[in-house]
């Protein structure tokens, strides 16, 4: 197959100035980091006391590939414990005292209710890594968030370098649920969070075969979660930061990095197990997605997603607009039965399609218009239906039988 990749903006230079967030000026860290220092860990935590040690234990025992210990100087950890109401703060700090060959900054705060959500709790620790690698001339360091109820796998600093070394500019790590939390599932809701990883995961590889992406190649999942997300300095900015949005928090970053055409790559190398509770923090996010399952167990109703043919459909069509956009960034303009066909297969007007083609979007900006687009005219929609998970699943198992031989 032949892959016609995006033309890539690598350096702020090529963009607007990027202004981050100015609004929470302060250092929340006084203790300049360590000159050793190539990743920036951080921790947003609010009432984790139950899980925080065990997060922190994860962190504190990284090895490299080779299992070897993992030199404590090239990483730090910041953690801001926000509006807690239990011992999530204490917690963390008499961790950094059992362990003072640990660069772990614990930080308290009570944020204005507007903005005590994980969003902005998340985007302020981002930004003060972002700033800290900074300080040390490190445009290639790493911003590697994880959450207070996750425990990372001890390779992950080491898995997310080797990732960054290789090419990528950010990176999403495999999402485990705890064992336990999972066996305590309903029935209904174990089965849907069981075909759910499935489905996605065949849509992963579907994707590799039908719209390939060099630095994202297969075997790869489909998790860019705050749970584990690593993304260089340089492209945190590129990106403008992470968006002021309350939740999800961490697609919106995903999107904006795909707006830049930052080379993503979704690790296997990379895991984490985190919770599988019910009752979350947020309206959005795995907590939420599990209780409407359990509901839809109650309710006997259906587990409809898309369906294998919209999603083939879907990255055929963005492979031909990716031929063609390039062509339309080095001088070439497309012809219109081209520009019709593939608009038909978007389902959106060809008009419309010919007049973005001519406007200097990156491709990432182009398609996130194009899905809006879809939206708005209801044409897609319209012409897939969603269909059950088992027929989705069954479908796209016959499909990739014959790519992949």
């Amino acid at each position: 197959m032949v892959f016609m990749e995006s033309k890539r903006l690598s350096f702020v230079a090529d963009f607007p100035s990027v202004q981050l967030d100015k609004s929470f000026p302060q250092t929340l860290v006084q203790i300049p980091p360590s000159v050793y220092c190539e990743v920036c860990v951080i921790v947003p935590v609010r009432n984790e006391a139950q899980t925080l040690a065990a997060t922190l234990t994860a962190l504190i025992h990284q090895v490299d590939l080779e299992g070897q210990l993992l030199d404590p100087r090239r990483y730090e950890i910041i953690l801001l414990a926000n509006n807690c109401s239990d011992d999530s703060a204490a917690i963390a700090r008499s961790f950094a005292q059992q362990h003072p060959d640990i660069a772990l900054h614990v930080v308290e705060k009570t944020l204005p209710a507007a903005e005590a959500y994980i969003g902005r709790v998340r985007q302020i620790l981002m930004n003060e890594a972002y700033h800290r690698l900074c300080s040390l001339g490190r445009t290639r360091g790493v911003i590697a968030s994880t959450d207070g109820d996750s425990q990372v796998s001890p390779t992950w600093i080491a898995a997310n370098l080797y990732e960054i070394n290789c090419g990528a500019d950010a990176v999403g790590g495999r999402i485990l649920t705890d064992r336990t939390d999972r066996s305590n599932l309903d029935p209904y809701t174990r089965a849907c969070y069981l075909r759910d990883v499935g489905y996605r995961y065949l849509i992963a590889e579907l994707e590799t075969y039908l719209d390939p992406d060099p630095y994202d190649s297969f075997p790869r999942h489909y998790y860019h979660n705050g749970a584990s997300l690593a993304v260089t300095a340089e492209m945190y900015a590129l990106a403008g930061g992470l968006p002021p949005v309350r939740t999800p928090e961490d697609v919106a970053f995903y999107r904006a990095l795909v707006r830049v055409n930052a080379r993503f790559r979704h690790s296997s190398l990379v895991r984490v197990v985190t919770s599988a509770r019910q009752i979350g923090r947020t309206s959005i996010g795995m907590a939420n997605q599990l209780s409407k399952w359990a509901e839809m167990g109650r309710q006997q109703q259906s587990f409809l997603v898309e369906s294998a043919a919209a999603i083939e459909t879907r990255y055929v069509a963005r492979r031909q607009l990716r031929v063609m956009w390039l062509g339309a960034l080095n001088g070439y303009q497309p012809s219109h039965p081209s520009v019709a066909s593939l608009a038909q297969m978007l389902g959106v007007s060809a008009q419309w399609l010919v007049q973005k083609l001519t406007q200097p979007y990156t491709f990432g900006e182009l398609f996130e218009l194009i899905e809006e687009r879809q939206q708005k005219e209801g044409i897609w929609a319209l012409r897939w239906k969603f269909v059950e998970i088992e027929q989705a699943i069954g479908d796209l198992r016959l499909r990739l039988e014959s790519l992949r031989q």
